[in-house]
């Protein structure tokens, strides 16, 4: 990659990781419909790329915001490899997955690490957010306060009918545990 190109291509990172609108816009712009023709052309939908597309975006973003991510390669190449192994796998789940997959662009790079770490993170919010609508109430309530709304323990303790803050941080301690609780109970399972 010509130094030049590499310095735009990491800027478009570094925007992405920042949700620019002007930064997501342009990849978006450059690269989506690469990945359209990609699932159009091998027995997907419009709407299927536009979801396919979405997810190979969360796992740039995802890599982008980490910091440690080093692009060896233009980002068109980097999504497209994450796009045909996401397509790839949602074909073979609805075993529509065909012998001639139509694949022009002979540029590929292993993205499959990226790809099980992102349906990994994927399947931990999905259990989380499980285990928080069955904690039950007042603890759900409670937690989305502290954690989502950001109230303090003095807020929580009024709102709650808790006698002072440290009442209300006992509690919010208590339910926190029943959270792990529920959550690494689901966890192991999986």
């Amino acid at each position: 990659m010509k130094d030049s190109t590499l310095e735009q291509e990491i800027s478009l990172l570094k925007g992405l990781a920042r949700n620019d609108k002007k930064s997501v816009e342009m990849i978006y712009g450059q690269n989506y419909n690469l990945v359209q023709a990609l699932v159009v052309n091998n027995n997907g939908t419009i709407d299927d790329a536009k979801d396919i597309f979405q997810e190979a975006m969360m796992v740039l973003y995802d890599k982008a915001r980490s910091g440690s991510f080093e692009l060896n390669c233009q980002i068109r190449t980097y999504l497209y490899s994450v796009a045909r192994r996401l397509w790839l796998k949602k074909l073979n789940q609805s075993n529509r997955h065909t012998a001639d997959f139509d694949d022009t662009n002979e540029t590929q790079i292993a993205v499959d690490g990226d790809v099980v770490e992102h349906e990994k993170k994927d399947a931990e919010f999905e259990m989380m957010h499980t285990a928080i609508s069955t904690l039950g109430e007042p603890c759900k309530s409670l937690l989305e306060a502290f954690y989502f709304k950001n109230n303090s323990m003095q807020e929580i303790a009024e709102v709650f009918g808790y006698t002072n803050a440290e009442n209300a941080k006992t509690q919010k301690y208590k339910c926190l545990m029943r959270l792990k609780k529920i959550f690494f109970s689901q966890y192991k399972k999986t």
